[in-house]
């Protein structure tokens, strides 16, 4: 959600009206289950409770103590641990989608970087220890590219790059610029 805190409360009314309990019946029933691991815990509000994941992810990590699921606000504070090398590539990165397209947004969704276009996701980056992976949003968007990608892992929904990646701008600005196609169009 843009500009969401990641207050994990957000939940409890859509919870309370989908399954007709007030969130005190729910955290007893966590209360019941607290000694549990949390894919268990996940289980049995998922399959004996009829919970959604987001639902189930947010009851439980709730009653665990965590009232956020927001770790990190900025590009910054994403980056700051980082590999150096990584983190230079990111901001490259970056930097190429907002040169092309300077009216887009940078955000953190998912605790990462995110590019959004008139409210909608449209490319996001994420690091990991040894590879950055990159995500032009959209069904197709992907699929569209494979052909120009002759060299790199393409995932599902992503596509793993070096962390000491020769930024291509262009690549970048194609794959922005469909996703953005594909939201215009609906």
């Amino acid at each position: 959600m843009p500009g969401d805190s990641g207050d994990r409360t957000r939940y409890w009314p859509a919870i309370e009206a989908k399954h007709g309990e007030p969130m005190e019946h729910w955290f007893a029933a966590m209360q019941a289950v607290s000694g549990r691991p949390y894919a268990e815990q996940i289980a049995y509000l998922r399959e004996d409770c009829g919970f959604s994941q987001a639902h189930a992810n947010a009851l439980v990590m709730y009653s665990r103590g965590s009232t956020t699921s927001r770790r990190v606000g900025t590009v910054d504070e994403y980056l700051a641990g980082a590999d150096p090398t990584a983190a230079g590539t990111v901001r490259a990165i970056l930097r190429a989608v907002l040169a092309a397209y300077p009216d887009l947004a940078v955000v953190i969704a998912w605790n990462q970087p995110m590019v959004m276009a008139g409210g909608h996701y449209v490319f996001g980056v994420s690091v990991s220890a040894k590879h950055i992976l990159i995500a032009p949003w959209g069904r197709g968007v992907l699929d569209q590219f494979c052909p120009r990608l002759t060299g790199y892992t393409v995932n599902t929904k992503t596509i793993r790059i070096p962390v000491d990646w020769d930024v291509d701008p262009q690549l970048l600005k194609d794959m922005v610029g469909a996703a953005i196609d594909r939201v215009a169009r609906g």
